[in-house]
């Protein structure tokens, strides 16, 4: 049992990092007094801090600067709050030469500004914080690097310091063990190591090349996701990867998100965009004729590639693209069949997850922001009623995520738990007020008269790039064998014993096992370690012995050696394992 501070519960953990943050700067400014200070925030896993420093400070820089939060929070200083007047706050930051943080107060332009000391440093800022540095129980600074000044490639770039924080020193091990073993996972350098995905400057930023390994668990996971979406009642579309300027003004596009389109192409002396989202293009399938209310609902799905610009410095292996595939899918109902779409969409994808590997999930319902947002509050609490409803029946604990819908809808977030209990945004349903309004929808009712239909935006796997870089990570590249790319690999110890292999290769194929055959001249032992390296699920090794038995020698990626078995007892060994996760 940790001592704690006997108000230590009681603090939230954004308080915490956020006051952690401060105690950094502070001790930043200790080592470097010519420093100029940009933001401190609390994040979801920690704190940063950015700093505008003469000289660059790198990982090996950490220590020194733990060091001085040591004996800053070791000192017990005070948290102290005031305000200043504009005026005053201006001459302060002057004088302390702080240019950022006089930026701004420009920006914010408020009659007084909130100030918060501990010991000599002071900060523009509107907490809260804890009481003293004291309470700071358990920190650690993870790692160094480059942001933005306001996430602007205009601005200057910053050195962003990043920490953590716990209540105790437990909770901070836990954190410390599983960056250590995300680190080992990280998808960017398994996928170079199995030769899986690559992104080339030459291409572009953001822009995924998938290699044979790589392109054949993506068609894996893609044959599932069809048959599904098939059994579902869905149909497929497939629609163009641009459109006329004229479309995505009617969507809105171009007046809300045009700072994440790519500039537009000139053909026939209009402009053309590369898409942003496929829903136009759904609505247009819709609309190609009068729809009934007997037709409805309609459930259109498409693995539709899209193109959003994405600054570079937040690009990020798989998980942060400039061109990706969403597993995109509308359905178009009448109100009344509202509750059972959406119940049969939230069983369906917590299925279609549960089928790749993931079994824990946290659920959020979002309301209607505070701020601008179409539709009326007739169509808010309808919405929002049949998304809690539906959560409700299938017995789904879930959070309320109070005004954090989209300014067009409401929606149900699904975030999944991978195998080190990181969580991953996946899985969106997302009412939408806004497009069938633009698009002018309708469908003939019972009467004959236009009704305007209800629209339901869902994506269950997210992005196909994203997901796959989940998925690695998850599975740390050791793929189960319905997703290994390779699931067999055989491995003749001389080239006298390639005859067979050949022979067991053909078998395997023929039963649809995805098999290839080491043709090196190495000695068995590199080879076994080699597709031990590649984490095939299975090795079959062949000698003299083997070719003469006509059996094989099989060894498991996870188990060892199995021992001798003949062809017919391996199949049926791999059968039983090539649907399960």
């Amino acid at each position: 049992m940790h001592e704690l501070d006997s108000t230590a519960t009681l603090i939230s953990l954004s308080t915490l990092r956020h006051s952690t943050a401060h105690i950094l700067a502070q001790a930043v400014l200790e080592l470097y007094p010519d420093a100029k200070l940009g933001i401190g925030p609390s994040i979801e896993e920690g704190f940063y801090y950015d700093f505008d420093l003469k000289v660059p400070i790198s990982d090996g820089d950490l220590p020194k600067i733990e060091k001085i939060m040591k004996k800053i929070i070791k000192e017990k200083q005070s948290f102290t709050h005031y305000e200043l007047s504009r005026d005053d706050a201006e001459k302060k930051l002057k004088s302390a030469h702080q240019d950022y943080k006089l930026e701004l107060i420009e920006d914010l332009n408020l009659p007084t500004y909130s100030f918060y000391e501990n010991g000599p440093f002071v900060d523009l800022c509107k907490g809260p914080h804890i009481t003293h540095t004291k309470q700071v129980k358990a920190f650690k600074l993870l790692k160094v690097s480059g942001a933005y000044w306001r996430g602007s490639e205009k601005n200057k770039m910053l050195q962003r310091i990043y920490g953590t924080v716990f209540h105790t020193k437990d909770e901070l091990h836990h954190y410390i063990t599983r960056v250590e073993e995300a680190k080992k996972r990280d998808h960017r350098i398994l996928g170079k190591a199995l030769d899986l995905f690559s992104i080339n400057e030459d291409v572009g930023s953001g822009l995924i090349l998938w290699h044979p390994k790589g392109a054949r668990i993506r068609h894996l996971i893609e044959e599932i996701w069809r048959q599904k979406h098939f059994d579902a009642g869905y149909d497929l579309l497939y629609s163009p990867h641009i459109g006329k300027g004229k479309l995505w003004e009617t969507s809105g596009h171009l007046e809300n998100y045009k700072e994440n389109m790519f500039s537009p192409m000139s053909i026939d002396d209009q402009d053309y965009f590369a898409r942003p989202m496929n829903c136009p293009f759904h609505i247009l399938v819709y609309q190609s004729t009068n729809r009934s209310y007997r037709q409805l609902p309609i459930r259109y799905a498409e693995l539709g590639t899209v193109y959003r610009f994405e600054r570079s410095g937040v690009l990020h292996g798989l998980m942060r693209v400039r061109g990706f595939t969403q597993d995109d899918a509308h359905i178009i109902c009448t109100p009344d069949q509202v509750h059972d779409e959406i119940t049969d969409v939230l069983t369906f994808c917590i299925e279609l997850l549960k089928q790749f590997g993931f079994t824990t999930f946290k659920t959020f319902v979002s309301t209607k922001p505070t701020e601008k947002a179409v539709g009326d509050d007739k169509q808010w609490d309808l919405a929002t009623e049949a998304l809690t409803e539906s959560v409700k029946s299938l017995g789904i604990d879930y959070e309320i995520d109070e005004g954090g819908g989209a300014f067009y809808g409401p929606k149900i977030d699904i975030k999944i738990q991978d195998s080190i209990g990181r969580e991953w945004q996946c899985s969106t349903i997302q009412f939408d007020f806004n497009l069938p309004e633009r698009f002018n929808m309708f469908y003939i009712d019972q009467t004959g008269n236009k009704v305007r239909p209800v629209m339901i935006h869902r994506a269950l796997l997210g992005s196909l790039e994203r997901f796959f870089g989940i998925l690695i990570e998850h599975y740390a590249g050791k793929f189960p064998l319905f997703l290994a790319p390779i699931q067999v690999s055989i491995l003749p110890i001389a080239a006298s014993h390639f005859e067979y292999a050949k022979t067991v290769e053909t078998l395997l194929k023929q039963r649809q096992y995805r098999v290839d055959i080491d043709h090196s001249n190495e000695k068995v032992g590199y080879k076994i370690r080699h597709a031990i390296t590649q984490k095939v699920p299975y090795m079959v090794i062949i000698g003299d012995k083997e070719v003469e038995s006509k059996t094989l020698s099989v060894r498991s990626r996870d188990d060892g050696e199995i021992g001798t078995l003949d062809i017919d007892t391996f199949c049926t060994h791999l059968s039983s394992l090539s649907k399960n996760v």
